[in-house]
């Protein structure tokens, strides 16, 4: 389906897209105004640009139906400071609630049941339930555009950070396994990272990866081992070799049932070799793999 996206109305532009590009983090910012009026809002255009300096940005974009400006982006505007409260699943429903269109002086923070805490270097307010706070200054507001639904980038940098023991690890660092971040989709569809779905993938660093045009040939086109599996064949940083040393019973049993049939031997081998991969057990897996070369 090809969707030319000049040619469809914002709306549809909107729903396309945020079902597209997703999951989203959620920015939950808490911001002042020169009258002191706190507002509190969740937007789900963010993420993490920079390290050093630590920036991140969010997007109050105009409002689609109406071309009006959030009151978020009017208070950043007057007293250039934000807190951005990370939201995890504990906080989810509260965090919807408080999107609603309440009218300018109405608290957010007392209507969706959050409590106020001071922060230690800017003006707003922080979400005291929240396991992780980044206070931030505002260093630029990027506008894309003067019609409904176009981003005001608010790029803020981070000056600190609070962070809950709760989700500590042994380490003294985050342990994702404990921070049940929530995102946002489309519509009105969220997700959870939790253990259920957290998985790791090792990352290429100094070293590099052979590559899957590297791969011999037979194990490339399998038509068993899917592009995951390749991208983890081919992320070893040298070519694997036969090891002699290598024992394995169900390995041994596969060539000696299917010595008669390589095609058929090939194919068991390759879906021993998926197993093993599954469980992140690549080194096990070429040598499965190998047995078939």
């Amino acid at each position: 389906m090809f969707i030319d996206l000049q040619k469809i109305t914002t709306v549809e532009k909107q729903q396309w897209l945020q079902h597209a590009i997703a999951p989203r983090p959620i920015c939950f910012a808490s911001t002042i105004g020169n009258d002191g009026l706190v507002n509190l809002s969740p937007f789900s255009f963010f993420n993490l640009f920079s390290s050093n300096p630590p920036v991140v940005i969010f997007s109050p974009c105009r409002r689609v139906r109406d071309n009006t400006t959030k009151h978020t982006l009017e208070n950043v505007m007057e007293i250039p400071e934000c807190v951005i409260n990370i939201v995890d699943y504990d906080m989810v429903q509260q965090t919807s609630l408080s999107s609603c269109e309440f009218p300018k002086g109405v608290d957010e923070f007392t209507k969706s049941g959050f409590t106020k805490e001071a922060a230690s270097i800017v003006k707003p307010p922080m979400v005291k339930e929240a396991k992780i706070k980044l206070e931030c200054r505002v260093n630029e507001i990027k506008s894309l555009g003067n019609e409904g639904g176009a981003g005001q980038l608010v790029i803020a940098e981070v000056l600190c950070m609070h962070v809950a023991d709760s989700i500590l690890g042994s380490d003294g660092k985050i342990d994702q396994l404990k921070m049940q971040h929530v995102a946002r989709l489309g519509g009105d569809w969220y997700c959870k990272v939790d253990a259920n779905n957290l998985f790791q993938v090792e990352k290429p660093n100094t070293k590099l990866g052979i590559g899957v045009d590297a791969l011999p040939q037979g194990i490339r086109n399998s038509a068993v081992l899917t592009g995951n599996h390749l991208g983890m064949l081919g992320n070893v940083h040298d070519m694997p070799v036969i090891d002699p040393s290598f024992s394995d019973d169900r390995l041994k049993n596969i060539v000696q049932y299917y010595a008669v049939s390589p095609a058929e031997m090939e194919k068991e081998l390759h879906l021993y070799a998926s197993e093993l991969l599954k469980e992140g057990r690549v080194q096990d897996a070429w040598q499965i793999l190998l047995a078939g070369e």
